[in-house]
């Protein structure tokens, strides 16, 4: 399974305590920062560019989103959802 976690903070404990649980578990993970993502928004393909790349094939996603982020954050995992992403 690919996992994405969605965290501002990559080195934090929480998060490397989830990217070292998956891997343990034999899951493909790896930590996005959703401010970095941009959303596409064409009609019948969402999509995601996270660092000049479209971001695909991921199973499912583990947001971690701050409140100061809110808003953006909640858009970013509406994204994946339309993407067909499980969050």
């Amino acid at each position: 399974m690919k996992l994405a976690i969605l965290s501002r903070e990559p080195t934090s404990y929480s998060t490397q305590r989830l990217l070292a649980a998956a891997v343990a578990l034999g899951h493909a993970a790896v930590v996005i920062d959703h401010l970095q993502c941009n959303l596409v928004l064409e009609k019948g393909k969402p999509g995601i560019i996270y660092r000049g790349e479209r971001l695909e094939g991921f199973d499912a996603i583990i947001p971690r989103i701050g409140a100061s982020v809110t808003f953006y954050g909640t858009a970013v995992v509406r994204q994946f959802e339309m993407m067909k992403v499980r969050t």
